[in-house]
């Protein structure tokens, strides 16, 4: 998907809530012991939501783009709304003191974010708008004793784009999406946790569409792994990227940076959002980044990005996000059981 105008990223922002719950604790309740794929997982707080953590993203990413509320769009993308009518996106543009723009809340599983990113990318290339802010949030559960609840997690990013310039810290040269109908995860309306079929989150939807994406991009950009500098895949487990990476040729020196998961978990939506901010906190002046998302369902969003010469300037007026992941309070099963509402009374 190529563009006649060129898109910026011209700020961005990431937050992770505080509390982390080790897997040990979800493998003692459930299995006698052990441990899960991933060390731990960030866990929102009995007062946050995905509306109270995409304010406070959004509030970053437009201080450092230095906008002043001149946004022309605000898209946020999560499968865990607080409400099942009432968007999220029209609290966050209340929040940032704008109202003359278009607000709208994206659902595609663990890439609604990036969803979001494409249609405000074709909103600036159209000259329809100025700058816009997509929003990757959410605030996943997994069923109590299910292989998700090993690494279902909190967390959040958000992205100004506008015109590619003087103002960017990054910009996106291309993009590509792919979908299928493919089975592997849902909730139904009305339903608490979300079903999966083990057998197809794998081979047909997660690495099928990674892999699809990925390579169609590199095809019509005539690039090659070797181009990139840094890589980033979605991370539903620490095993799926590694291996995806693998196959499609990019080494582990590559996807580090933004290889989050064994630390938060995976934070659905805004799982390689988080991980793309990981790797602008560091990447230096032209290098180049390679995002792809997948959500269930099933699709991929991959992207081609640059980093600009004002990113090393920007980046100081964002909170880095490995100071987010080191900044945590350990809890037990009973007080993540309390903070994500899965007793009741």
């Amino acid at each position: 998907m190529r563009s006649t105008t060129p898109i910026g990223i011209d700020g961005y922002g990431a937050y992770l809530p505080c509390y982390r719950l080790p897997t040990t604790e979800v493998a003692r309740v459930w299995h006698g012991g052990g441990s899960g794929p991933n060390r731990e997982k960030a866990v929102a707080s009995v007062d946050e939501d995905t509306t109270t953590m995409a304010v406070e993203c959004a509030r970053i990413a437009a201080n450092m783009a230095g906008i002043n509320g001149n946004l022309g769009a605000i898209f946020v993308g999560s499968e865990s709304k607080v409400y099942a009518v009432k968007p999220t996106s029209t609290i966050v543009a209340q929040a940032l003191g704008c109202h003359n723009l278009l607000a709208a809340d994206f659902e595609f599983a663990c890439k609604a974010g990036t969803e979001a990113m494409q249609v405000i990318s074709g909103l600036v290339g159209s000259g329809m708008i100025e700058y816009g802010m997509a929003i990757a949030v959410d605030t996943a559960q997994g069923r109590p004793g299910d292989d998700l609840e090993f690494t279902a997690a909190s967390g959040a990013a958000a992205y100004v784009l506008g015109r590619s310039g003087r103002n960017s810290l990054a910009r996106i040269t291309g993009s590509v999406s792919y979908v299928s109908d493919t089975g592997d995860f849902w909730r139904r309306q009305g339903q608490k946790y979300p079903r999966h079929l083990s057998r197809f989150t794998g081979e047909p939807a997660y690495f099928h569409h990674v892999e699809a994406a990925v390579k169609n991009l590199l095809s019509e950009f005539n690039l090659k792994p070797s181009d990139f500098q840094y890589a980033v895949f979605h991370q539903p487990n620490p095993r799926f990227p590694v291996e995806a990476a693998t196959r499609l040729g990019f080494s582990m020196k590559q996807i580090e940076t933004g290889l989050l998961n064994p630390m938060i978990g995976n934070t659905y939506s805004a799982s390689s959002p988080l991980g793309l901010a990981a790797v602008l906190d560091v990447a230096k002046p032209g290098d180049k980044i390679l995002l792809a998302s997948f959500g269930s369902g099933a699709g991929s969003d991959a992207f081609i990005i640059e980093a600009e010469e004002s990113l090393p300037g920007k980046r100081k007026h964002g909170i880095p996000v490995r100071e987010l992941i080191d900044n945590y309070v350990r809890i037990d099963y009973a007080m993540y059981s309390k903070y994500r509402d899965t007793l009741h009374r």
